[in-house]
C-alpha cells in the first residue's frame, strides 16, 4: 500500500531536546544545523539538475526556513543554478545539503542523508521520474510522477492532521 503523503508522519518522529526536532550536517562537520519545527517526509527528485548535483537523485525533507538554525556554517557555500534555484553544499567535504527555490521562499529542502539518525521520516513520493537515471530502479511502493507535482501535491512541511502550517 502506498502511504498517503497528506497524512504521513510529516516529521512527527523524535525530539532531540529543547524543542529541537532534528539535527544534521555534512561529513566533515563544517556545516551543522538543527530544526525546531516540522519536517516533511522524504521526496525523491529525479530531475536532471538534482541527479547531477547529488550523483543519483535528491532524497529530501523540507522545513520552514525559520525552523532551521545553524550551529556551524563556515564551509556552507551556495551554487546558484538559475536565477530562482540554488543548492547548498559544504566547500570542504563536498556534501550536498540543501535546495532552495524562489517560489518556495519560506522553506528549505534538506538532503535526507545529512540528518542524524534516526529521523522518523518515510519516503512518500518520487517526482521527475521520467528523468531518472537509466541505472536506477524506481520504487513501486511509493507514489511516483513523471514530472514535478509541486503545484498539485502537498510537498511542503507541516504537522500531521493539519493546523496553521498544513502542507500546501
Amino acid at each position: 500500500m502506498t502511504p498517503d503523503p497528506a497524512t504521513a508522519s510529516s516529521g512527527a518522529g523524535r525530539l532531540v531536546g529543547h524543542g529541537v526536532r532534528a539535527t544534521g550536517g555534512c561529513a566533515c562537520g563544517g556545516v551543522r544545523y538543527r530544526i525546531t519545527g516540522h519536517l516533511r517526509d522524504i521526496v525523491h527528485c529525479h530531475c536532471e539538475p538534482c541527479r547531477r548535483i547529488t550523483g543519483h537523485h535528491m532524497a529530501a525533507t523540507a522545513a520552514l526556513r525559520s525552523d532551521v538554525q545553524f550551529e556551524s556554517e563556515g564551509s556552507l557555500r551556495w551554487y546558484q543554478r538559475t536565477d530562482t534555484v540554488r543548492y547548498g553544499f559544504c566547500s570542504t567535504c563536498g556534501a550536498t545539503l540543501f535546495w532552495e527555490a524562489a517560489d518556495k521562499a519560506d522553506m528549505v529542502s534538506i538532503a535526507g542523508g545529512t540528518l542524524d539518525q534516526p529521523t522518523g521520516l518515510t519516503t512518500v513520493l518520487a517526482i521527475w521520474a521520467d528523468d531518472a537515471a537509466d541505472f536506477h530502479c524506481l520504487d513501486d511502493t511509493i507514489e511516483t510522477h513523471g514530472v514535478d507535482q509541486s503545484d498539485t501535491y502537498p510537498i511542503r512541511p507541516g504537522p500531521p492532521g493539519g493546523g496553521s502550517d498544513t502542507p500546501r
